[in-house]
């Protein structure tokens, strides 16, 4: 859903004259709103809703900076630098921010449950990392990405829904409910890590193959 809205946000941003870099730090303020509100607000109902649009709406502009960079006539290394920067930022502050806000707001009969975030973190980290060095070393080797490539396979995109960071916003819409929250939150943890255990195989065969 981010990038059709992000295609809407795009021509928006480039009707008002707006720089890729401009449409990022929009994108920034969006999100990182949302996850400072997590930390430091005590839950409800209508923080989760609000924390859910904020990430959302944080998430489609994330979308737009490189369809405005392509409107444009091409992005920069600054723009993707800055971008990369700002993605490899959220990644790790919005599960930290669950950490903090589970354990300052939640009644929780045991302080183990937030190892859960904290491992989802260091999921999230290293499948981004991973990604990105994937798509360095393998075009060092002329190889394309996989958008370039023709995209990933349809069940590839179904099995990676519950990886997917629009998933991951929706879930907050139940921050306001915990125990709900609790368990969802955990369940994406854990999908994310089968599919980076499933993802590093699959990635050490195809660099391996490639010498």
């Amino acid at each position: 859903m981010n990038r059709p809205a992000g295609r809407v946000l795009a021509a928006l941003a480039h009707t008002m004259g707006m720089t890729p870099n401009q449409v990022s730090v929009v994108s920034a303020v969006f999100t990182f709103t949302g996850i400072v509100l997590l930390a430091t607000v005590p839950p409800s109902i209508g923080l989760g809703i609000a924390v859910w649009l904020l990430l959302a709406i944080g998430y489609a502009w994330d979308s737009a900076d490189g369809q405005v960079a392509r409107l444009r006539g091409g992005g920069s290394l600054v723009g993707e630098w800055l971008d990369h920067i700002f993605d490899a930022a959220k990644l790790v502050s919005l599960h930290i921010a669950v950490a903090i806000g589970a354990y300052r707001f939640f009644d929780l009969d045991s302080d183990l449950w937030i190892l859960v975030p904290l491992v989802f973190s260091i999921v999230a980290t290293t499948t981004f990392f991973g990604m990105i060095l994937n798509d360095l070393l393998r075009a060092r080797q002329g190889v394309p990405q996989a958008a370039q490539a023709g995209g990933s396979s349809p069940l590839r995109a179904i099995l990676g829904i519950p990886t997917d960071y629009g998933t991951w916003c929706l879930a907050f819409a139940l921050w306001g409910w915990t125990a709900g929250f609790m368990v969802v939150y955990t369940l994406l943890a854990l999908a994310a890590l089968l599919y980076l255990g499933a993802a590093v195989v699959i990635w050490y065969r195809k660099m391996k193959a490639l010498g």
